[in-house]
């Protein structure tokens, strides 16, 4: 189960090229294994290492970058996550530390799969995200309120959908989401089943109901 979100302070690393690709968060040859850990280290293989083989970190690629070390947030450009579906770059940007992306916009298959993995995704303008990539300093990342805040009282706000933040929040998958609301299944079940008796019926007595 994700961790819920409420908020994070941290610096934020810079990735500003658009069309980053699931494949390119992670390569399909660090995909091992169907879980959700074991990923991390194949995190951007491709542009992290020297080479593919030796795990040689390029000191060029900013996540070895010294001043960004366990930082959990992420600038990106547009439409950050494309290319497959594959959860595996969400989980591998979670079990890194990365809790929070902003970029001009998003994959939908990866921002669903995020908002279901404990990352939000904020969605800013491509000139609001090059202006926090030239700031120094650690931002604040507040759900609740929906804004971004910066020490000296620079802030954005964003905007996120109902379902998602609830998800976010509560640290909840959507099925737990909405068991929530037993209660009221439940009661709506119950008068359903005394207006339409018929439906609650087992296979074998809905056939002789209608024979």
């Amino acid at each position: 189960m994700p961790r819920p979100f409420t908020s994070l302070r941290s610096r934020a690393i810079p990735m500003l090229t658009a069309n980053i690709n699931t494949d390119q968060i992670i390569p399909s040859r660090e995909m091992r294994s169907t879980g959700k850990t074991g990923l991390a280290k194949g995190l951007f293989a491709g542009w992290r290492y020297l080479s593919g083989t030796d795990y040689e970190p390029d000191p060029a690629f900013m996540l070895n970058h010294a001043e960004f070390a366990g930082a959990g947030i992420l600038l990106a450009g547009e439409n950050f996550g494309c290319g497959s579906s594959r959860e595996h770059a969400v989980w591998a940007l979670a079990e890194y530390g990365i809790r929070t992306i902003i970029a001009p916009s998003f994959a939908p298959i990866f921002q669903n799969n995020c908002s279901r993995n404990g990352l939000l995704c904020i969605a800013l303008s491509e000139r609001a995200i090059e202006e926090i990539s030239q700031l120094d300093g650690e931002l604040t990342v507040d759900l609740s309120t929906q804004k971004i805040a910066l020490s000296g009282g620079t802030f954005w706000g964003f905007e996120i959908d109902d379902e998602a933040k609830a998800m976010l929040t509560s640290g909840l998958e959507p099925i737990d989401l909405t068991l929530k609301h037993s209660a009221s299944i439940a009661n709506w079940q119950a008068a359903d089943a005394k207006e339409r008796p018929w439906i609650y019926l087992n296979p074998q007595d809905q056939q002789d109901h209608l024979s």
